[in-house]
């Protein structure tokens, strides 16, 4: 069981602000532990099934934070923005606060599950090549998808920019122009490269599973929820488990 902690260290290890801000915020009775009004910001509780109450809006307890996001289009994966808004501005502030990082990243124009989280070790493993964690993205394609693309995919294309192929790990046609695709890299504009390589373009672009984990099906775009151990498993199944 986790050592308790004082209440103000809490709200700030969760990025409610600095810990004179966090104390204040319990002085002016606007936090709830558990449904109860907090008193004083050094009460020591243990952070096990916690769940607080800050200015009306519940908020778990989580050391470390991993989310599934639904990402709309027209969003960039940035801090700092440069053509179109930030996903980040979709979230709670305390999610920014305590400097939740996008887990690889999705461009622009392409919708689908992104994983944000604070865990530096959790991002390096899923977007390392080499733990074989299979992304499935759906892409719509202006031209009827043939199967020599789709062999062409599975075989691996050469990109512009380096003698190394890359491959799908699966393909599996939608309909005449949709087609769900695999990967386990994560090159710049990968799967658009790859459809233009073997003779297509993408229209559109949808993420849908990493690893074992899907997108839920009631979460909207522009919205975010936890995820718990048993989520955290299925993402790290690699495509050959």
């Amino acid at each position: 069981m986790a050592k308790p902690i004082s209440l103000e260290k809490i709200l700030f290890s969760q990025g409610f602000g600095t810990r004179r801000y966090c104390s204040d915020l319990v002085y002016a009775d606007l936090v709830k532990v558990n449904g109860e009004l907090a008193q004083d910001p050094e009460e020591r509780l243990s952070t096990e099934g916690l769940i607080l109450n800050v200015e009306g809006r519940d908020w778990e307890f989580h050391e470390k934070a991993y989310i599934a996001f639904n990402k709309p289009p027209d969003y960039e994966c940035s801090h700092k923005a440069t053509h179109h808004p930030s996903v980040y501005g979709l979230l709670p502030r305390p999610f920014v606060e305590r400097g939740l990082q996008c887990v690889g990243r999705l461009d622009y124009d392409t919708t689908g599950l992104l994983l944000i989280s604070d865990d530096g070790q959790f991002i390096h493993k899923m977007t390392s090549p080499k733990k074989n964690i299979g992304k499935v993205y759906e892409i719509a394609t202006p031209e009827p998808i043939t199967q020599k693309q789709i062999d062409h995919l599975l075989n691996g294309v050469v990109l512009d920019d380096d003698p190394k192929p890359c491959f799908a790990t699966a393909c599996r046609q939608l309909d005449e122009r949709k087609l769900a695709m695999t990967i386990v890299e994560g090159r710049y504009h990968q799967v658009k490269r790859m459809m233009a390589a073997v003779g297509n373009h993408v229209a559109k672009l949808h993420r849908t599973e990493i690893g074992q984990y899907s997108m839920p099906g009631d979460l909207a775009q522009g919205e975010w929820r936890w995820l718990y151990p048993d989520d955290l498993l299925r993402l790290a199944k690699s495509v050959d488990a």
